[in-house]
């Protein structure tokens, strides 16, 4: 018996053969990815099957069920690698093995196959710009010496000045602080340093070396071979830098930072789409990719190269009918020409839920602007979030979802000190306060901690606390509730995998004031969204089929969003 089997069987559920409309219907599709709603899935927090307090790979297998019935094509999981945890996963040991945290390699192989029996295919991070200080390259590479092949896959450097005590270039980490570590020999006496643009635990790879290039291109061939439908590419702009180890100029022109979106950057990623490309099943190749510079952002799309990447500006606007209609313009136009298709997300692992974020005075997303303190209407932030919930959800493109929006869950701000492992706050001095608030274990049943994120008879406290709040947004208590975020979630993905209209890339702007986007997609589906402060009015001849806050006399309210089917279609239709 499977573990979904087992799930179905504790609920009540019985067996029965998928309807036409369910994920596990569906069929074959070679470009799956075009459309495709995708559930981000942070291991360690999602659910906790032994009772250690960390989420696991058993505990996924057991709620596949939920994840099926809310109604996505696809999983994406942070990484779940063997590996210190310095990074929460990102910095990894050994890209071929599960953490024993989260489990074993048979039952991520057994994990893939059973969602793929639901019509949920998988997608695993790769991390290639570095990896864990603990990885066998890096430990090689220490114990070698200076101008050693085995340091060759790294950035080793000697310091600037006649002693070596200053570091090779100024440049600033991701994380904050710098990007070079110096090095000490067994003895104690100081040595090279090593570069690393993100913590000292992550040391960057060298990709102008050839057993790079072959390693992750087999690590590629590794996961798809045990049945994953596609890569998420960490850091993907950032792998290559310049040799020369310049300074970065104060304005940079394209392609000229010495360590972000080298030009050289696109022959490894060519390389593996030629990988992805050996593969019957089709397989995705999905890119995190921050880049201001639109054009130099959809180059990592060309059809040899990337299928997707994540359209990050569209994350980081305020709520602004204005600034979304812009950012939602500008990603169309710049996927059309390469034929890619825009994706659309409104959080991930790194950034501030939804919720928190729209409640606040500046609605917008910077890494640089996080604080604490940050004054959050919450109700206002909830009722805001809905809302952008159904206008991404109608966007013509693939959608990805990060576990607990579903269920309105708020940024945990006010974590313990002592609890907090983001490496950003310890290396920001504690004025960055990191991402673990929206890492926090998610709230499944009951009305304490843990929330059914762990047995109830045998649990150890999550890795990071729940708030006591969160028991009126546990997956139980909004199930029976026809109101909540998890009932109108499944309800859009339910009309957005059935309606006829948004299964295509049609979209027209409808007339509209300032503060109001409203748009068709097809003949006959009408989307509008209110960021005014009064009401707008329905479009008339036409059928209500969702709305994030309830109408009044056919008005939607101020910071809502409804869906139409028109009754009979325009004349000039698309």
């Amino acid at each position: 018996m499977t573990a979904v089997e087992r799930d179905d069987r504790l609920l009540g559920r019985t067996a029965t053969a998928p309807s036409a409309t369910s994920p596990a219907a569906v069929t074959e599709d070679p470009r799956w990815w075009r459309r495709a709603v995708i559930y981000e899935i942070y291991v360690r927090s999602f659910a906790d099957a032994n009772g250690d307090g960390t989420g696991d790979i058993a505990g996924v297998r057991s709620r596949l069920p939920y994840l099926r019935d809310l109604g996505i094509d696809a999983v994406w999981f942070t990484p779940w690698y063997a590996s210190p945890l310095a990074d929460g996963g990102y910095d990894v040991a050994d890209y071929r093995a599960i953490d024993p945290a989260f489990g074993t390699l048979a039952e991520a192989e057994a994990l893939i196959a059973e969602a793929r029996a639901l019509g949920i295919r998988t997608i695993v991070d790769v991390v290639p710009n570095h990896v864990s200080s603990q990885h066998p390259w890096f430990l090689a590479a220490l114990r070698a010496p200076a101008g050693s092949p085995e340091r060759s896959r790294f950035w080793f450097h000697p310091g600037r000045d006649e002693h070596g005590e200053a570091m090779p270039t100024d440049w600033v980490s991701n994380f904050g602080g710098a990007t070079w570590t110096r090095t000490v020999d067994a003895a104690g006496r100081p040595g090279e340093w090593y570069l690393h643009l993100f913590a000292e635990d992550q040391p960057d790879l060298n990709w102008n070396h050839p057993d790079v290039r072959r390693e992750f291109e087999d690590i590629l061939r590794f996961w798809f071979d045990r049945g994953a439908a596609g890569i998420r590419i960490d850091s993907a702009a950032l792998l290559v830098k310049d040799a020369s180890l310049p300074e970065v100029p104060d304005k940079p022109g394209p392609g000229d930072h010495p360590s972000v979106d080298r030009d050289e950057i696109h022959d490894i990623y060519r390389g593996w789409r030629a990988v992805a490309d050996t593969y019957a099943d089709p397989k995705a190749l999905v890119g995190e990719v921050w880049l201001a510079d639109v054009d130099r952002f959809v180059r990592y799309l060309r059809p040899d190269e990337l299928h997707t990447a994540f359209n990050f500006d569209f994350l980081a606007q305020p709520w602004s009918a204005a600034a979304l209609r812009l950012s939602i313009d500008q990603a169309r136009a710049a996927h059309a020409p390469v034929d890619a298709p825009a994706t659309w997300l409104l959080s991930n692992h790194d950034v501030t839920r939804p919720v928190t974020r729209y409640g606040r005075g500046d609605s917008s997303f910077r890494f640089a602007a996080k604080r604490r303190g940050t004054p959050t209407d919450l109700d206002l932030g909830r009722r805001r979030a809905r809302a952008a919930a159904l206008l991404t959800a109608s966007l013509p493109g693939s959608l990805y979802i990060y576990q607990g929006d579903e269920l309105g869950l708020d940024e945990v701000e006010n974590l313990p000190p002592e609890r907090l492992q983001d490496p950003m706050v310890v290396r920001s001095g504690g004025v960055d306060p990191g991402r673990d608030g929206c890492r926090v274990p998610l709230p499944w049943s009951g009305s304490a901690p843990p929330f059914g994120f762990s047995p109830q008879d045998r649990h150890a406290d999550p890795w990071l606390p729940q708030p006591s709040s969160w028991s009126a947004l546990t997956v139980e208590a909004q199930r029976a509730d026809d109101t909540s975020m998890l009932a109108l979630y499944r309800r859009a993905l339910a009309i957005r995998r059935t309606d006829p209209d948004l299964a295509g890339e049609a979209f027209t702007w409808l007339p509209s004031g300032p503060d109001v986007l409203a748009f068709r997609r097809g003949h006959r589906f009408v989307s509008i969204t209110n960021f005014s402060a009064g009401e707008v009015r329905g479009p008339e001849g036409a059928e209500l089929l969702l709305a994030s806050h309830e109408l009044r006399d056919g008005h939607l309210p101020a910071d809502s969003t409804g869906w139409w089917r028109l009754y009979d279609p325009p004349g000039d239709g698309p």
